[in-house]
Formats: C-alpha cells, structure tokens, sequence
C-alpha cells in the first residue's frame, strides 16, 4: 500500500513530518519548492519516475493557485490573521482597484517582474472575497472559477460548438446575444451589463461600442466631427447662459462624442488619457526642476521655454 501526502502551506506540522520519516518518500513530479521544503528537513526523496515501492508515502505537490486559497483560508480561519479577518466585501473594494491600477502601472513600466508581483496581488483579491463567501457558507473560489469556465464554454460557441464566425467583430455581436438571453430571461438591454461603478472614460467607451453594435452608429467619422463642432457650439451657448446644469450636460456630450472619435479612430480613451497624463506628470516635474524661481511668478514666456526644455529631454 501506498500513502498519500499533500503538503499544506507554510511551516510542516509534527504529525506530517512524523509521516515523512517512516518509509520511502517519492514525489509524483519534479517541484522545486516541495524539495526545498523536504531537504530543510533532511527528509530524503526520490521521483516517481524511478518507481514507488509498496508502503511508501507518495508526496503529491499542491498547485499554487491551490495553495494560494489555502493560505487565505488560514488567514482568515481560527488562529489567523486579525487584520484579514476585520475585512468585509466593502473594506476590501479600494484595494482591488488599487492592485489593478498598480498592475497597469506594471504593464507601462514593461518590468516582468514587477508585473507578475502585481498581477499576483492582484489575483488575490478575488480569492479574498471567494474564501470570505465561503466562510460565510455562500460560495468559494472553485465555484467563482466553475462558474468562469461554464460561461467561457457557452459564450465561445465558435470554438467549443459548431457556430461559425467571420471575423472578431460577430465574435462580439454573438457574445452580447448570448449574454442577453443565457439566463433564460426576456432579453436585457445591452447596456444592462455596464456597471454604473466604472470609471466613466471606460463606461462611455462600452457604452459607445456596445451602442454601435446594435446599430446605433455614424455612416463615417466624419459625421462624428461634426458632432464634435456641434457640441462645441452648445457648450459655449451653456457658458454664455451661466446655467450650471446646462454647461455640465453639454460638457458631457462633448466628452462622449469625443470617446465616439476615440472608437472609430481605434483608440482606447482611457489608454490615451493615462498616457498623456504620464507625460504631462514627467514633464512638469521636470519644469519643476528646472528653476528655482516660485512657479507662480514664472511669465508665459517662461513657461513655454520650461516646456519646450522637458518635451527635449523626454525626447
């Protein structure tokens, strides 16, 4: 007979490395960390591929994303962590848009590293929220990962079925009649999808593309443009009004048609907007730098020439 170990995460307990020590230990596979774990330990090992004798004890490495769940379970459980447990679903939301707004400053800054660390914290938030449902006897991490593959499966109907596509653009036309009617209800709009909690760059562009797909679009984008213009003069109409809502919603429709443009032109608004701030950011810093003068006494002149000397260095 053969017995079987999975190694829990963290430190080995007394009980496993008592099991450990009686008889022959085979890894199923090669894992670096299991081997670690063992040989601090002066337990001695070989690999399966090298056979298994009746009464060994056969160490079956855990998966990281297993283990992974397993450490925030210990977190959160008995004997845990205190600051892990006081956290709820509210408390928890700023840090899963901080880990995404890091992971994207990951993905500018092109380090691999620092992008797999992101990525990783990132990861775990998700998992937080999954272990706390499932605390709470609701839902776990394996059932938030079951439900993902289920809903891939259905969605890909070009790939796992036999429908046929002709190009991205009616991969995406499928996808939002399939989510419309997946759950056995009358059609939604296909703007229900959108959360109202999204940044509103990144709103309006789905709702400007989700909107467009259903037909709801310009014959060119020269038609945008003059939308654009005819925004434009509304907005200075507002201005000359000095009603506050009325300038606020004009501004809004400028805003949109501008995302409109961003659409046809391909480019994500957000994307562009992020990296223009990036550049707007290193570039007055370097202005900064560069007198000694207080800001606020600086001439135009002067400032353009500050501006000019950061736009030549950032090149």
């Amino acid at each position: 007979m053969v017995h079987l170990v999975r190694l829990d995460p963290g430190p080995l307990s007394e009980e496993t490395l008592a099991v450990l020590r009686v008889g022959k230990v085979v890894l199923l596979e090669p894992d670096e960390r299991t081997e670690q774990r063992l040989d601090k330990h002066q337990i001695s090992y070989k690999h399966l591929a090298t056979g298994i004798e009746d009464g060994a004890t056969l160490v079956v490495p855990r998966p990281p994303l297993e283990e992974l769940v397993l450490v925030v379970d210990r977190l959160l459980g008995p004997g845990g962590c205190p600051w892990d447990q006081a956290q709820t679903h509210e408390t928890l939301k700023k840090y899963l848009l901080e880990e995404a707004y890091e992971v994207l400053d990951a993905i500018d800054a092109g380090d691999d590293d620092t992008f797999r660390e992101e990525l990783g914290d990132l990861i775990l938030q998700p998992i937080m929220h999954g272990q706390m449902k499932s605390l709470a006897g609701s839902f776990d991490t394996a059932d938030l990962a079951r439900g993902t593959v289920e809903k891939l499966i259905r969605r890909h109907p070009h790939v796992f079925g036999n429908v046929s596509v002709a190009d991205a653009d009616e991969v995406l036309k499928n996808w939002d009649k399939i989510k419309q009617t997946e759950k056995g209800e009358t059609p939604r709009s296909i703007l229900a999808g959108v959360p109202k909690g999204m940044a509103s760059l990144l709103r309006a562009h789905e709702v400007s593309k989700r909107a467009a797909r259903a037909g709801f679009e310009w014959p060119d984008i020269d038609a945008v443009f003059d939308k654009l213009r005819e925004e434009e003069a509304e907005v200075k109409e507002a201005l000359l009004s000095g009603d506050r809502a009325e300038i606020e919603s004009e501004i809004g429709d400028l805003l949109f048609t501008v995302v409109n443009i961003a659409r046809w032109a391909g480019v994500e608004p957000e994307e562009a907007l992020r990296k223009m701030l990036n550049r707007f950011t290193a570039r007055f810093m370097h202005m900064e730098q560069g007198t000694t003068k207080d800001l606020r006494s600086l001439t135009p002149d002067e400032w353009n020439s500050l501006w000019n000397h950061a736009k030549q260095a950032e090149a």
